[in-house]
C-alpha cells in the first residue's frame, strides 16, 4: 500500500472515506466538514481487553503525516509489548494532575508570611519581614522554585549586603533560612542551602566590631543643654517638655511617646509601663522626680488619653519631632559630626550613674534592661523602686542645676 502524500490529504473532502496511511498499519485520515482537514485515529484491538479502540492523534493538516506516523509507530510498539496506549496515556494523565506543583521562592514565601503573620507582635515587624524579601531577594529568587535553588543562588542575593549592611544581611538570612526550610517540611525541596552558604562568602566582622552605639551627650552637658534649649524659651510646647522628662526618667523614646495618664500614679510619684510597650515584656516602674511629676502637671489638658500628644492631640507625638529638634539645636554628642539622639540620653545617664558611686543593680533597673545572667536574674525578684527613687531624684536635681544657678 502507498504510503499518504499532502497532495491527496489537502485534498480530502467532507464525508470522504477515510484514507489509510499507508505505513503504519490502522492509521487513518478521517474526513472533517472542512476540505482538506481531517483527524489522524489509530485502530487497534487491545491486547488488555481484546477490545477494538480508536486512538486519535490529532488534527491534519496541524499534525502532518510524517508525525502522525511517529505518534502511530509508538503505539504500536506499546502494543507490541502488550500495552493499551489509551490506558497509558490515561496513568499518565491522571500522574500529572497528582504531581506536586512545587512553588517559587516567592510564592513561598508570601505563603509563609501569611501563615506567621498572626504569630508577630505587632504589624510592622511583619511588614519588616516580606519587605527585606521583596528589596533584597525576590529579584534574583523570586521566580525561581524551591526545589531550583542552590547556594550559589543564595549567596548572589547575599554578597551585595554581605559586608557593607552586616545586619540587614544577617536578617535576610535567616529569613531565607525560614522560607527553605518551610519548603523542606512541605517536601518542596530535599535540604536548606542556606545552611552552607557562608562557604561561599566572605568572613563578616564580628558584631562587636560592627556595632554602632547611639550618639550620647556627655553628661556634663547635660544641665547647659536643658537650661538653654528645653526651659530659656517662654512659649511651652510638648517637644520641650517630653524631651526633658526622656532626659529625666532614662526611659526609652518609644515608651515615652506612647505614655498614656492611665499608667501614672501621681500621688505615688510612679510611672507604669505595661509589658506589652516594653522591649524586653516586662512590666517596668519609674520612680517619678519632683520635676518630672512638675512636667506632667504642666502638660495636664493636652490629651485625655496621650500624655505627650502629637499637635492635633489624636495621636502620640512623633519620633521625628525629638530628632528634628536635636537636630536644630545641634545637640553635640560624643560621635563626631553627628548630633545627640533621643535614645543616648540613656547612655548618658548610665555614666552619670557609674561616676557617681550609683550601684550597677539600681541603674540597670532604672534602664529596665534584661539581666543576661539566667542564675542572677532567677534572684532578682524586686525592682528596687524604692531605693532607685533617690538616685533618680538626684539626677533631676543635676540635670536642672543650671536652672537654678540662673535664677
Amino acid at each position: 500500500m502507498a504510503v499518504l502524500t499532502d497532495t491527496k490529504a489537502r485534498n480530502i473532502k467532507p464525508d470522504e472515506k477515510a484514507i489509510p496511511h499507508g505505513g503504519v498499519v490502522g492509521l487513518a485520515l478521517h474526513s472533517s466538514k472542512t476540505k482538506g482537514r481531517g483527524k489522524w485515529v489509530l485502530r487497534y484491538v487491545s491486547p488488555v481487553s481484546g477490545k477494538r479502540r480508536n486512538a486519535g492523534l490529532g488534527s491534519y493538516p496541524e499534525v502532518g503525516i510524517a508525525d502522525a506516523a511517529r505518534l502511530a509507530t509508538g503505539m504500536r510498539e506499546q502494543l507490541a509489548k502488550g500495552f493499551d496506549p489509551l490506558d497509558e496515556k490515561k496513568k499518565i494523565s491522571i500522574s500529572a494532575e497528582n504531581a506536586v506543583v512545587i512553588p517559587t521562592f516567592e510564592e513561598a514565601a508570601r505563603l509563609l508570611h501569611q501563615e506567621l503573620l498572626p504569630s508577630w507582635k505587632n504589624f510592622k515587624h511583619g511588614q519588616q519581614w516580606i519587605n527585606t524579601l521583596v528589596q533584597y531577594v525576590f529579584p534574583v529568587l523570586g521566580g525561581i522554585r524551591l526545589d531550583c535553588i542552590d547556594p550559589k543562588l543564595l549567596a548572589e542575593v547575599l554578597r551585595p549586603i554581605w559586608l557593607d549592611k552586616a545586619e540587614t544581611a544577617s536578617r535576610v538570612k535567616q529569613r531565607i533560612h525560614a522560607v527553605m526550610a518551610w519548603g523542606w517540611a512541605q517536601g518542596f525541596c530535599s535540604s536548606n542551602p542556606i545552611d552552607v552558604v557562608h562557604f561561599l562568602l566572605p568572613k563578616q566582622p564580628s558584631k562587636a566590631a560592627r556595632t554602632e552605639h547611639q550618639p550620647a551627650m556627655p553628661w556634663r552637658d547635660i544641665p547647659l543643654f536643658i537650661a538653654e534649649h528645653l526651659r530659656s524659651n517662654s512659649r511651652y510646647d510638648v517637644t520641650r517638655a517630653i524631651l526633658e522628662f526622656l532626659i529625666l526618667t532614662a526611659a526609652r523614646s518609644g515608651e515615652v511617646r506612647g505614655m498614656r495618664w492611665e499608667e501614672v500614679n501621681s500621688a505615688k510619684a510612679v510611672w507604669t509601663i505595661p509589658a506589652e510597650r516594653m522591649k524586653a515584656k516586662v512590666e517596668h516602674r519609674v520612680a517619678l522626680s519632683q520635676r518630672a511629676l512638675e512636667i506632667l502637671e504642666n502638660v495636664k489638658g493636652l490629651s485625655d488619653e496621650w500624655v505627650f500628644p502629637s499637635p492635633r492631640g489624636q495621636k502620640p507625638l512623633s519620633d521625628m519631632a525629638l530628632t528634628s529638634f536635636l537636630r536644630q539645636h545641634n545637640a553635640h554628642s560624643n560621635v563626631s559630626g553627628r548630633v545627640a539622639t533621643a535614645h543616648g540620653f540613656r547612655s548618658s545617664f548610665r555614666d552619670w550613674c557609674s561616676e557617681n558611686g550609683y550601684a550597677r543593680d539600681l541603674a540597670e533597673r532604672a534602664l529596665a534592661h534584661t539581666v543576661q545572667n539566667k542564675v542572677e536574674a532567677a534572684y532578682h525578684r524586686t525592682d528596687l523602686l524604692e531605693q532607685r527613687r533617690p538616685m533618680m531624684e538626684a539626677w533631676a536635681v543635676f540635670c536642672t542645676a543650671e536652672i537654678k544657678n540662673s535664677n
